[in-house]
């Protein structure tokens, strides 16, 4: 098959409207109404492909992997073979590394138009891809699945060698637009009792430690910005989702809402871990429509595997076997209160 180049998908339902790319399954943009009606597009990103092209995008919208965030040294053993990959992130691999899953074209497998619009991307990553043991067949489905809510379904299947595997979606949220400044006047809930703290190079150090009673805590709904001073740069970490109630399969996982739009977005996961990130390094992107995107400018909601978790036996396995399937599901269901 030839290969296909990169280019924009429209989702339409009537209601909301989003903007995909075969480029690294990124989003890079979403629409969807405020209190009064008015569409906004909430999502930061580029108003054309090139950018993103040219590596200009800190993870704008886009798919990670094979194995989103860190790991340690860019090292891990499996079966007592050790593996070595790029270091991209101080002394760390990051995001699957140099040319990760979002860097890469996929394939479009399947654009269904109609009342759950949805489209369908296809990626083949090859044994020994930026260091990751074996073949590795991937799909990711974007669904509009009713007015105002967009579904994504990830999945990977290791051909004949296990691999660690974990996807993550990074679109950076700013639910007044994406042009309008800081998200610390957002309001965040994260169905999380406890994070995974880190050490000065952002690996975990093991622990799953208690939230309460730390700037950590956002098991009741608070402003993003009241403890972010006493978090250093700001939020970049796994927060462990252990207390969201359930529904259709997916466990709740976190709240986000701007007083001055009243938009609302309630993500739903099966993932275990979430990595809440304020976009602490974003520093002068030219982004759409000449908007200037600045520290905290938006906020990241990634629902994962937990962070290095291919060294730490104490996390939950991200080692997918041949004849296993890796699945991941997200449900971004927007609304005005």
């Amino acid at each position: 098959m030839a290969e296909q180049k990169p280019q924009l998908f429209e989702l339409n339902n009537g209601k909301m409207k989003v903007i995909v790319s075969n480029y690294g399954c990124i989003i890079t943009s979403l629409f969807v109404p405020d209190k009064h009606g008015k569409l906004g597009d909430v999502v930061l990103g580029f108003d054309s492909l090139e950018p993103y092209l040219k590596g200009a995008a800190p993870y704008f919208g886009c798919i990670v992997g094979r194995v989103a965030n860190r790991i340690k040294e860019g090292k891990f053993t499996l079966n007592g073979t050790e593996y070595s990959l790029p270091i991209n992130n101080g002394p760390n691999s990051l995001h699957g590394g140099l040319k990760g899953f979002d860097k890469v074209v996929w394939e479009v497998v399947e654009h269904k138009q109609g009342d759950n619009p949805s489209i369908t991307f296809k990626y083949h990553a090859r044994d020994g891809e930026e260091g990751y043991p074996g073949d590795l067949s991937v799909t990711a489905t974007y669904t509009l699945t009713s007015a105002t809510s967009l579904r994504l379904d990830m999945e990977a299947v290791p051909k004949d060698k296990p691999t660690p595997v974990n996807l993550a979606q990074h679109t950076y949220w700013n639910l007044a637009g994406h042009n309008s400044g800081s998200i610390l006047d957002h309001s965040a809930q994260i169905w999380a009792k406890h994070i995974t703290p880190v050490d000065q190079h952002t690996i975990p150090t093991g622990e799953i430690k208690p939230v309460e009673g730390t700037p950590f805590d956002f098991t009741k709904e608070k402003k993003i910005g009241t403890s972010i001073h006493e978090v250093g740069l700001g939020y970049d970490h796994n927060y462990v989702l252990d207390c969201g109630e359930e529904k259709s399969g997916l466990k709740r996982a976190a709240k986000l809402k701007d007083p001055s739009s009243s938009r609302v977005l309630n993500l739903w996961t099966n993932a275990p871990g979430m990595q809440f990130y304020t976009a602490n390094y974003v520093n002068g992107i030219s982004g759409k429509g000449g908007a200037v995107y600045e520290k905290h400018g938006g906020v990241c909601l990634e629902t994962q595997g937990f962070p290095d978790a291919v060294n730490q036996a104490n996390f939950p396995s991200v080692v997918v076997q041949p004849g296993g399937r890796y699945q991941h599901s997200m449900l971004f269901e927007f609304s005005v209160e």
